[in-house]
This record gives C-alpha cells, structure tokens and sequence, in this order.
C-alpha cells in the first residue's frame, strides 16, 4: 500500500489565504536531492517558516500552535509552477492529508492524488467561509468525505460538493497509487494474457 487510505477526514485546519502559491515556495529547489518521499516535510515552506539562522518565523502560520490539523486551507491558483511531484510530498510528509483551495495547479493537483493527498477544490464563496470558520475559532472542525465528495464546515453545516476523477477517487479509497491499482489486478491481466495466448 503506497499510503493510508481516504475515507472520511474530520480536522482541524490551518488557513494560509495567500494565491500563487508556488511549488518553489512549497518546497525550494536546493532541497530536492532526494529521490524517496520521506523527510520532505520538514522543509515545507522551509523559507516562509524558517530565518537565515534556522530560527522559526512566529509570523508564519505553521510556526503558530493555534492552528494544527491534517487540512491545509490555501488560497487560489495554490500549487503553480513547475511540475516537481516533491511538492506533494513535502505536503504529505508534514502531515497534511487534504488541501483545499478554490482553483488548483493541475500537475500539482494530479501529484498529490497520486501519494494520498485529496485537493479539494471549492468556490471562492464556500473558501471565505472555511477561513471565517478557522478564524472564529481554530478548533473549528471541517469534514472531508471522500465517498460522498462532500466537505462541510461542521460548525455551521455549510457544505459544497467536490469533483474527483472516478480512477483517482478509487485509488485515495484504498490507498493505491499507480503501480499498486496495477498490482490488485495481477490476477486479472494475467487472465487476459493467457485467453490471448489460447
């Protein structure tokens, strides 16, 4: 299994309302070395979180322990730029399972369905209103279901509907990436091969 499963994901969330997020500023260039998944996390945004010296910016919304959860609420265009898929697992790495924003970069946006994590693309309307919400109160909670392609602002059960790929929706349900869709149906290809072969 390339990753945990999507099912249902109720959070917190942290709100970064800034538009043009770009994949250099997810995750700059002099850190893209490695060739696995793994410690990508501690570099997200690592020039927005971190001073010269390493120290944190208190200014930065990670560095602030108000907010937390596994849903990252970004502003539009987020994910532009180049097509480095260690974007995606910068996000993922940190921990974040979900980013939502009103309009996502489509290479961005096919990396991270492709190493467990849903963009959740909503209006620019129902985005104020995720902001309002964490604002109001940072332990405010949004729901993410992926079977029924909702998400919903749990505290005032405002909801919106989210569009998916039927491939890539199948592939978050079970925690498949490409090579593990492929590998579920071993048994079938297989079958196929030797009809031909008969």
């Amino acid at each position: 299994m390339a990753y945990d499963k999507f099912n249902i994901l109720t959070s917190t969330a942290v709100p970064l309302p800034l538009e043009n997020v770009d994949t250099d500023q997810i995750i700059p260039a002099r850190f893209l070395k490695a060739t696995e998944r793994k410690g990508f996390g501690d570099n997200l945004f690592r020039d927005w979180r971190y001073n010269a010296d390493n120290s944190p910016k208190e200014s930065f919304v990670l560095n602030n322990p108000v907010y937390g959860g596994k849903i990252l609420v970004g502003g539009k265009n987020f994910g532009s730029g180049s097509s480095r898929e260690h974007a995606a697992w910068a996000v993922y790495d940190y921990g974040f399972r979900c980013v939502v924003s009103s309009f996502f970069a489509d290479i961005f946006k096919n990396n991270c369905l492709n190493v467990g994590v849903l963009p959740v693309q909503v209006s620019p309307e129902f985005s104020e209103q995720i902001f309002e919400a964490i604002y109001n109160d940072p332990k405010a909670e949004i729901e993410v279901n992926l079977p029924e392609q909702t998400i919903t602002i749990l505290a005032t059960g405002a909801q919106e509907s989210f569009e998916i790929n039927s491939y890539k929706k199948e592939n978050m349900l079970n925690g498949f990436d490409d090579i593990d869709y492929l590998q579920n149906m071993k048994g079938e290809i297989e079958s196929f091969a030797n009809d031909l072969m008969l």
